[in-house]
């Protein structure tokens, strides 16, 4: 039989000051993303998920559109951590920084489009002065515990240095039906939830009644997916403004943004409906 191990008082007291800092750090890096507990984020990594076709030839070049959320002073910008640093002049002092860790290509055969990688690490975070890191996890995929067991292990790494964690709850599988059905986008937030996730993105359920359900399920910020490009500005000014209606965090936008004609127009409109519950009307 093993003999309990006894720590010695001093060694108590410095494991203890180190998770008070860790969590104090965590408070700090999540109040400068959630400026008044709400927040509009860039999400910028459609070049490795969806290469060239998300963009024109004019804005092609990575630095044009980070260039462009920077100075429409978006809360958050979520980059690879290549794009990060190519783009680190820009948004250096600006703008708070989330570093995905994880993705795949669409080079990829439909049957391994279930699965992301690791394209980054936690140090890579640490070391480009990151806020944040973001992995996506696929619920209900073949490969979901693959995911989960590596986002599980990003948010012990994260815990050691104070950072949030953003979870890109993502249900998709041979088993799901709709990816938006309320029930489904539940379960994904309360599994991301019991992974350890501090923020959650995940897709809008249709309407401010379900999704509002959602927000209210679990005990951290929840934030909508921006998703693909919807037919008008418009249109998605007014999911903005329903998400934000259920109780939601915030938005995590990019497409939508970036592909519509006037970028700082619309991402004006995104963080004056996040932040100061204005209406798409007050936009015409």
């Amino acid at each position: 039989m093993h003999a309990e191990r006894i720590y010695p008082m001093e060694s108590l007291k410095s494991i203890m000051q180190k998770d008070i800092c860790a969590a104090i750090g965590k408070r700090v890096r999540l109040s400068r993303i959630l400026k008044d507990g709400k927040a509009a984020i860039f999400a910028f990594d459609h070049g490795f998920e969806h290469g060239p076709t998300d963009f024109t030839e004019e804005n092609m070049n990575p630095r044009k559109i980070v260039g462009s959320a920077v100075e429409s002073n978006f809360d958050a910008i979520m980059l690879t951590k290549g794009v990060a640093e190519v783009t680190h002049d820009l948004w250096l002092g600006r703008t708070p920084l989330i570093v995905k860790l994880t993705g795949k290509t669409s080079l990829k055969p439909p049957e391994g489009q279930l699965l992301q990688y690791s394209i980054g690490s936690v140090d890579d975070a640490v070391r480009l002065g990151a806020d944040g890191v973001a992995a996506t996890v696929y619920w209900g995929s073949p490969h979901e515990e693959i995911m989960a067991e590596r986002f599980q292990r990003i948010v012990t790494r994260c815990e050691e240095y104070g950072l949030p964690t953003m979870i890109l709850a993502y249900p998709r599988g041979p088993s799901i039906i709709s990816s938006y059905d309320e029930r489904i986008v539940l379960y994904a937030s309360r599994a991301s939830l019991e992974v350890g996730a501090d923020l959650i993105k995940t897709h809008y359920t249709g309407s401010t009644e379900s999704f509002g359900r959602v927000v209210r399920s679990v005990p951290i910020p929840v934030m909508m997916s921006g998703g693909g490009k919807t037919e008008t500005p418009k249109d998605f000014l007014h999911l903005v403004k329903s998400v934000m209606d259920a109780g939601s965090a915030g938005v995590v936008v990019g497409r939508n943004v970036f592909q519509s004609a006037d970028f700082r127009k619309v991402a004006s409109a995104v963080i004056g409906i996040v932040h100061n519950k204005m209406a798409p009307e007050d936009f015409d």
